[in-house]
């Protein structure tokens, strides 16, 4: 990410960030409260709903859609006024406020991208348009790159285009980079057949861990440059976080390759980011567990995750995923992101 210096006094913040947080100041504004949601929960129908939004800001996000309105409908509509609005400040944000909202809507891009990969690797067969419908719109780029990604022939021409095409045409570009240059004995990747060789024999959640580490990395990082209360509020966000991606690497890596102990040091150590509350110390220990009473023995010293620990169920997957969004999110093994940053809160 480019040098984009730190915030301006307030001198002169009206110039570059009044009509920001005037607008967010009306976003929040919009926001549902208690009474809206009490009222809600007393709906028997979409048509209910419907009706008890009218005097919100939500009144006309489904004047279009004709009854019976499904609840799938009302999510997207809902989603779409999200990003419609994170859209509109992005627009208007100066630095350093537009690289916060880029890094932002960059980890929905890399989910994208993952989900593109993912459904074309499994069924070279699949209908781009399908799989594009299930990106998150926050992270989309042109329409001509998305269909590119999902498109590639299994050749060395396409893995070619496809590493073009993810490296230098997509804003997350430079995260795929590092994973390919780490892949490859951290030389520069020059040859389709080494990509091809990497996206064919290294598992997707391999791929998925090691991006999503490296975004935080970078992401934290950036806050931390900006100091103030940036620093301090998203330092605990993205930490816990972190600290999530930590948990669930681990959980997941049970039953695996990246158990076996001439791998929890190397391999599976590599997927950790390396900051959050559990770094360096509680990293160090939860590369070495083998099994769940390891992971809750390291907790134990951490107040803030042993009830979480204690209380949160450990369903079974089959992968090393840890779900997306700065908000959290994913399903997997154990706790997940969005039940660490629940209780981090």
């Amino acid at each position: 990410m480019a040098d984009v210096g730190k915030p301006g006094s307030f001198l002169t913040f009206n110039i570059d960030d009044g009509f920001a947080e005037a607008l967010v100041r009306g976003m929040r504004s919009g926001f549902l409260g208690d009474d809206d949601y009490h009222h809600l929960q007393r709906c028997e129908s979409i048509e209910d709903v419907k009706l008890n939004l009218q005097e919100t800001d939500y009144a006309n996000f489904l004047q279009n859609d004709p009854s019976p309105i499904l609840p799938s409908v009302v999510e997207r509509r809902c989603r779409e006024k999200w990003v419609q609005e994170f859209e509109y400040l992005r627009a208007g944000a100066v630095q350093p406020l537009a690289s916060f909202l880029d890094f932002i809507a960059a980890d929905y891009m890399i989910d994208n991208i993952l989900l593109l990969l993912k459904g074309t690797l499994v069924n070279p067969d699949v209908d781009p348009r399908r799989l594009m419908e299930r990106c998150h719109p926050l992270g989309r780029f042109d329409d001509a790159t998305m269909k590119s990604i999902c498109a590639f022939e299994n050749s060395a021409r396409g893995y070619a285009e496809l590493y073009s095409t993810v490296l230098v045409d997509t804003p997350v570009g430079r995260y795929f980079e590092a994973y390919l240059q780490e892949q490859m004995a951290k030389r520069v990747v020059e040859g389709a057949g080494d990509v091809r060789s990497v996206l064919e024999e290294v598992p997707i959640s391999t791929l998925e861990n090691t991006l999503k580490k490296l975004y935080l990395e970078d992401f934290y990082a950036f806050c931390v440059s900006l100091g103030g209360r940036t620093a301090e509020v998203m330092g605990e966000v993205l930490s816990a976080r972190a600290d999530a991606v930590t948990i669930s690497v681990t959980l997941n890596s049970f039953h695996t390759f990246y158990n076996a102990p001439s791998q929890r040091g190397s391999s599976r150590r590599a997927l950790y980011p390396a900051f959050g509350r559990l770094y360096p110390d509680g990293v160090d220990a939860l590369s070495k567990v083998d099994d769940e009473d390891g992971v809750g023995r390291v907790l134990d010293k951490y107040p803030e995750y042993r009830r979480m620990w204690e209380e949160a169920p450990v369903e079974a997957d089959d992968g090393l995923g840890v779900g997306g969004g700065v908000g959290g999110g994913g399903g997997g093994y154990g706790p997940t992101a969005a039940q660490l940053l629940t209780e981090r809160r």
